[in-house]
């Protein structure tokens, strides 16, 4: 039988994956919390626009409030909810799961132990990704990096369902390249690594990515949150592993980990215009990752009597950027030197 497929959280990235599935013959049925995003796929579409061509599909879609409606099961759910809203949804789509059904975590943050927590280990599956995207209107997203140039990793938990990751690989290689990983802790925690030196830092100042990168002092901020978070990893007993296509040759000096994932991230994925899904978020004066990227640093740096104290800075300066205090703007790297005490 054909499985059933369903895309939990089809904002930008979900739309793009669930557009890209569509497109293959899928069977897969888009959910999303946003009424007008799903009245608008329903009525006239679903718009993907991509640097070099152009994607409108039909999707198969469904309100948040009609998963409880389902009578059939899903296979495979892959979760593109934010990173925070990972406990509830995957208790909202738990229901609806087959006994021998996958919950995919294709986010940012650590979310894969708390997916297990919920359908257990054993019908949970790791996974990255690297896509850059926006949408501000609904029915249609504005994809910076097509399926070109754009990355997954895969992996099982200890005690999951090994053997399976190739079904969730076959997937996500509608949208991007894919690698199947053995530790998927670990490959997450190096993707946390990229994360810490640019979702929230290039936000920080309302800018693209490159724009950001190019402002002194910014590269140097950057590799610090970066540095911190890959020590921290090293003190959790994460290993370091390759990502973004990337060997193991590419990361043997330590001490330019940090600087060859930032060099990489920008040099094969980041386009000209590109932001972090954090400015996206405060443009639309809503809560962003924050707490579960910087923010995780921090915390398990408290928990094992260590100090981060540039990704507590970060987090301290977002925190009042979402409390209206601050502004993303240049004058938030003077705040952030401020904070580290430079």
């Amino acid at each position: 039988m054909t499985p059933r497929i369903a895309v939990l959280g089809s904002g930008a990235n979900g739309s793009s994956i669930g557009a890209d599935l569509t497109l293959a013959g899928v069977d897969v049925t888009l959910v999303e919390q946003w009424p007008a995003h799903v009245e608008a796929m329903r009525a006239t579409g679903l718009t993907i626009r991509m640097p070099d061509e152009q994607l409108h599909v039909r999707p198969r879609t469904l309100h948040l409030c009609e998963v409880a409606t389902l009578r059939e099961k899903f296979d495979i759910v892959l979760l593109l909810m934010k990173a925070y809203d990972s406990r509830w949804a995957t208790q909202l789509i738990a229901p609806h799961l087959a006994d021998d059904g996958l919950v995919v975590g294709v986010q940012n943050g650590m979310t894969t132990k708390t997916i297990a927590e919920v359908v257990g280990a054993h019908r949970t599956m790791g996974a990255v990704i690297e896509i850059s995207s926006t949408m501000n209107d609904p029915g249609l997203v504005l994809r910076h990096s097509g399926p070109a140039r754009s990355w997954f990793a895969v992996g099982a938990l200890e005690g999951g369902p090994v053997g399976r990751e190739e079904e969730v690989a076959a997937l996500l290689r509608h949208s991007g390249g894919v690698e199947i990983v053995h530790d998927i802790l670990a490959t997450k925690w190096m993707k946390l690594v990229s994360n810490c030196t640019t979702l929230v830092t290039t936000a920080s100042l309302g800018l693209p990515m490159l724009d950001a990168l190019a402002v002194p002092g910014m590269r140097t901020i950057m590799l610090r949150s970066g540095q911190e978070a890959l020590d921290v990893g090293a003190a959790l007993d994460h290993p370091i592993l390759p990502i973004f296509g990337l060997q193991p040759a590419d990361l043997e000096r330590s001490d330019e980990v940090v600087e060859t994932l930032l060099d990489t991230l920008y040099r094969d994925f980041v386009l000209p215009g590109a932001t972090t899904t954090v400015l996206q978020d405060w443009s639309k004066s809503r809560h962003s990752e924050v707490d579960d990227i910087n923010g995780t640093v921090v915390a398990e740096a408290a928990r094992l009597g260590l100090s981060a104290p540039v990704n507590s800075a970060i987090v301290e300066v977002a925190h009042r950027i979402e409390r209206g205090e601050l502004r993303p703007s240049l004058e938030v790297v003077e705040v952030l030197r401020r904070h580290i005490g430079d």
